[in-house]
């Protein structure tokens, strides 16, 4: 029998590559939902800990603070905007509990004009209201039963942020070696990615608090939270607010109506104008890469899953592309084809 030509023998290579890749995509994704419970926390701990780096670093660099001292100082200050997060959180949940007789009233006057004037257009309303109100429904539900589910996991969240904020009395990484390398280009992204999204949460709120808007600040930490979706989330959080605008009687046209543009008018500045001029070529992905993240951590993790979906895209780029065997990959994220 004749030995195999280099080319087949290639061939056959090339497809156990593709077919044992396939493999390892599809474990990797069954682990991803599996361990769910463990990874959204232990994910959402290392984000905070690169937020609050910076706390550890102007504590022993300008300060001169023992950097264990500054790690127990950063981890208390972390425990303490969890606390805040949950804290407001809860208190507008008891004052939507408090106002739901008020916004129950008003909603079935706006559904009564609404029918109105969607049967003298010859619109089926009742099967119009009924994909509205379970469209708005799901993703509410989903929305808050994801915050509520991070939120009650603190405690997890808070246990991974302490050991790895521990790790950080170790030596630092050598200047110019690739752990200095990746620790550098994942925090300049999260940094940058953390101060647009704040900019633009406590923008929203206070716009909505001086309009006299009810649950300002949830809707700006709502802000903040889904600004780390791309191009959906703005929109959502625009609209978040819109049944409580419609529905507060004490509000008047005009200042209904600017508490829907001036908000959309924020976010549309600050995510066409502010953000290309700060992200600069940190997040460089490829609108298609964005996408599919978007999708697959939607799909596995839910709400949650959506918010973190870019930034775990944007940092396995940078790991990747500082890698020589997987540069390829890399470059294919950020849609460089050409080599």
């Amino acid at each position: 029998m004749p030995d195999a030509t280099p080319d087949s023998t290639n061939r056959e290579r090339r497809v156990q590559t593709v077919c044992l890749l396939i493999l390892t995509a599809v474990a990797i994704g069954g682990s991803l939902y599996l361990l769910r419970p463990v990874l959204i926390p232990f994910v959402l701990a290392v984000f905070l800990v690169y937020c609050l780096t910076p706390a550890i670093d102007l504590q022993v660099n300008k300060w001169r603070v023992p950097k264990p001292v500054a790690v127990v100082s950063t981890i208390v200050l972390g425990c303490v905007v969890l606390s805040l997060m949950w804290l407001l959180v809860g208190a507008s949940v008891s004052q939507m509990t408090a106002n739901a007789a008020g916004y129950e009233e008003q909603f079935e006057k706006l559904i009564a004009s609404f029918t109105e004037f969607l049967e003298s257009q010859g619109i089926d309303v009742a099967q119009l209201l009924g994909m509205l109100k379970n469209t708005a429904g799901s993703l509410a539900t989903g929305l808050v039963s994801g915050i509520m589910s991070v939120l009650s996991n603190g405690l997890l969240v808070v246990i991974f942020m302490i050991f790895i904020l521990a790790g950080k009395s170790s030596p630092a990484a050598a200047p110019g070696s690739f752990r200095e390398q990746v620790e550098r280009g994942i925090k300049q992204y999260i940094l940058a990615k953390v101060l647009v999204s704040a900019t633009t949460g406590i923008l929203v709120g206070l716009t909505l608090w001086l309009l006299g808007v009810e649950l300002a600040m949830v809707w700006g930490l709502l802000a903040f939270l889904l600004n780390f979706i791309p191009s959906i989330g703005s929109v959502i959080s625009t609209l978040l607010p819109l049944p409580v605008v419609l529905l507060s009687p004490e509000l008047s046209i005009p200042v209904k109506v600017l508490a829907i543009a001036v908000p959309g008018a924020i976010q549309f500045a600050v995510g066409s104008v502010v953000e290309p001029k700060i992200m600069g070529r940190s997040l460089d992905l490829h609108p298609v890469a964005v996408l599919l993240g978007l999708i697959f951590f939607g799909m596995i993790w839910g709400i949650i899953g959506m918010i973190l979906a870019t930034p775990i895209v944007a940092i396995t780029k940078i790991v990747l592309e500082r890698i020589e065997l997987t540069a390829p990959v890399g470059r294919l994220l950020a849609g460089k084809f050409d080599g």
